[in-house]
């Protein structure tokens, strides 16, 4: 009996440690409904996982900015955020702005990236991009050895956003920095 409880202890041991490593990738993912985002960056919250930003991140998508905790974000050098003002359907079928979303979308951003956006003439009905140098000094560099947990798809959906979870080997896990 005691040999099957520290069998189980070491499962769950085990299981505890390669669930706490996991990443999630977000690459490609051009936004869409604000509430869709919001929750499912608080169930990413929540989880603890870290997110590496490789590729487009837009609209609603850089919600992630402020849903999940600053040192739990990573960018890699293809990283680009892109950011507008929130909009609504008009009766005409036509977009416009929605100033309250878009303030509540705003609010939501840590400090230095609506400094960021304010230095650029705040939220409008035209997109904005965070790249390069200037998002590399606001987020740390991800280590981009991680190895993902299940193989890719050859032809994706072309719209659906590219999130993938990813396991660090463990040489990745001992070079990472605290």
């Amino acid at each position: 009996m005691k040999f099957a409880t520290g069998l189980l202890a070491a499962v769950l041991f085990l299981a505890g440690v390669s669930a706490s490593h996991a990443v999630v990738r977000i690459g490609e993912d051009r936004g869409g409904r604000i509430g869709t985002y919001v929750d499912k960056y608080q169930g990413l919250r929540s989880s603890g996982e870290t997110v590496i930003i490789d590729g487009l991140c837009a609209s609603a998508c850089t919600i992630v900015l402020g849903a999940v905790p600053h040192d739990k974000i990573c960018v890699t050098s293809n990283a680009t955020l892109g950011f507008h003002a929130a909009w609504d359907f008009g009766a005409n079928g036509r977009a416009i702005t929605n100033p309250e979303a878009t303030q509540m979308l705003y609010s939501m951003y840590p400090s230095q990236v609506r400094r960021w956006i304010a230095a650029r003439g705040g939220l409008t009905p035209h997109m904005i991009f965070l790249r390069g140098r200037q998002l590399m000094s606001m987020y740390k560099p991800c280590y981009l050895d991680a190895q993902a947990s299940a193989p890719r798809s050859s032809r994706r959906d072309r719209n659906s956003p590219q999130q993938d979870v990813i396991s660090p080997d463990a040489g990745v896990l001992a070079r990472q920095p605290d």
